[in-house]
């Protein structure tokens, strides 16, 4: 069956600009880093992805990587996008990112301008686009001259093949030279990727932090992984079901599932009982809570493995209020909890 948009797909969702430049995000974007390769049902991506849209999510963040196995999310997103969402392309935000490995040699991983406008070439061909909205250098790479790797975004939008440049994983001193190279460059950094959840709180320490070099550049930001890799949902209360990805080693180590970090998450579950929201909604909710003069994460990236949980998330917009007592309560429970995968070692 032919996919029309649903009318009233702008009517729920809110949307925020990114940084100080004049894109705006959805409050809650949508990742393929999971559930979009060959080993997810092609319908059941298709339905996710549909019923996102109609609920407002106008952004859909991919990397050269994602799958398994490697650059299939593009390729299978590449065939919902002829589907379903050609006519609607205008209305989009597609990224796409290079930096961890992804083919064999010297040439298919890290930072160098060889490998990031190799890959986004192969992006461009996997999705079938003549261009994304935001291409990312996914990790800092500590061999590669900063200057090339940021030589190669300010490259890929000049090309016309990306529209914005982005950063992700950088400490907040490589994102303020990150940010002094490419504004030098003429393309000035627009986003920034970080982990950020209630477990995982890198990005508030240092001085300046990580969002305070943000605002000083005029850059925005988009957490992923708010909940987790999973943990805070209600999934792990009461142990390691034998489906969840701690179980099967996604992104989400067993040793990671200690007793103190249940505790924590048993205590977060029962504060968002009592505001009315399952965990998951409080956790994202909470990355969008205001710091300071405003809301310091212009939008949060979620995953999806069915409709279902899908719109479970993105029904964290309707309460984003937060009382300073249920900050304090929080706070008893949201500390730093040793799970940063994208740690730089």
């Amino acid at each position: 069956m032919t996919y029309s948009a649903a009318e009233n797909r702008y009517e729920s969702m809110p949307y925020r600009r990114v940084g100080r430049s004049g894109l705006k995000l959805p409050a809650i974007s949508l990742g393929l880093w999971h559930n979009f390769g060959d080993d997810k049902p092609f319908d059941v991506q298709r339905d996710i992805l549909r019923r996102a849209f109609d609920l407002g999510v106008t952004h859909f963040d991919l990397a050269n990587n994602y799958g398994p196995p490697y650059g299939t999310a593009e390729t299978n997103f590449g065939r919902h996008f002829a589907d379903d969402f050609r006519p609607y392309r205008d209305e989009l935000i597609i990224s796409s990112k290079a930096g961890y490995d992804m083919w064999p040699g010297p040439y298919g991983n890290w930072g160098s301008r060889k490998y990031l406008l190799a890959s986004l070439d192969q992006s461009l061909t996997r999705m079938g686009l003549d261009y994304v909205d935001i291409f990312y250098s996914h990790r800092p790479d500590p061999e590669t001259p900063l200057e090339e790797t940021m030589g190669a975004l300010d490259h890929a939008v000049r090309s016309g093949k990306a529209l914005y440049a982005g950063i992700s994983s950088y400490t907040p001193e490589q994102t303020l030279e990150a940010a002094r190279i490419l504004k030098e460059l003429g393309t000035p950094l627009l986003i920034h990727q970080p982990s950020y959840s209630m477990l995982n709180r890198w990005t508030e320490n240092d001085s300046p932090n990580l969002y305070e070099a943000l605002e000083q550049v005029g850059a925005g930001s988009i957490a992923f992984s708010p909940l987790a890799q999973g943990m805070l949902t209600s999934r792990y209360l009461d142990g390691i079901p034998a489906d969840s990805r701690a179980a099967q080693d996604k992104s989400l180590d067993e040793r990671m599932i200690t007793d103190e970090n249940l505790d924590r998450v048993r205590g977060l579950h029962r504060i968002a009982e009592g505001r009315g929201q399952t965990l998951a909604q409080m956790a994202i909710a909470w990355i969008l809570r205001e710091q300071g003069k405003g809301s310091a994460v212009t939008s949060a990236l979620v995953g999806a493995s069915s409709v279902r949980q899908l719109e479970d998330s993105l029904a964290a917009v309707n309460n984003l209020h937060f009382g300073d007592d249920e900050l304090s309560a929080i706070d008893e429970f949201a500390v730093e909890s040793d799970i940063n995968l994208w740690k730089q070692k």
